[in-house]
């Protein structure tokens, strides 16, 4: 019978070292930190372009109704106010407050989970000779993750009546 003797060196070469282990799993928890990082950040974007969108939508609203209202610079003789030939005047300024159009969760009056914005709507005098006024519609918001205020803003041109 023929004893069998072990090969100590081709024993220890046949696995891994300690150290080459702890570096794999460093090289590996790197790669899982990038990873989470990455959806993170995704997720904050998508978050942030849907209040952006939202808010941009709420401030065209506030530039079409005053659009919308009237203005007929040729009638005789000028009048000022609701119902007339001039219902906003040169440097009227609308200040609106409302909850912005996102998807919340809770009802929408719940004011946990509200994000309020507030719309500045101007009207200026653009040009005299032809009668032409600029409608800015300022819409300011804030946004939860960061606490800064952000602004959407909408321009328009306006003739008389249009």
């Amino acid at each position: 019978m023929r004893l069998q003797t072990k090969n100590l060196k081709n024993d220890r070469a046949s696995g891994f070292a300690l150290g080459e282990t702890l570096i794999a799993f460093a090289i590996l928890s790197i790669v899982f930190a990038g990873l989470i990082y990455g959806y993170v950040q995704a997720n904050r974007m998508a978050e942030w372009t849907s209040m952006s969108l939202a808010a941009q939508s709420y401030a065209s609203e506030g530039a079409e109704q005053a659009r919308a209202a009237d203005w007929r610079p040729r009638d005789w003789p000028v009048t000022n106010g609701y119902g007339t030939m001039d219902e906003l005047t040169n440097g009227t300024l609308i200040v609106t407050n409302d909850i912005m159009d996102v998807p919340i969760k809770g009802s929408p009056t719940n004011t946990d989970f509200s994000f309020w914005v507030t719309n500045y709507i101007s009207v200026q005098t653009y040009s005299v000779n032809p009668a032409i006024r600029t409608i800015r519609s300022d819409c300011k918001w804030t946004f939860p993750l960061t606490g800064q205020v952000q602004s959407n803003t909408v321009v328009l041109l306006r003739a008389g009546d249009q």
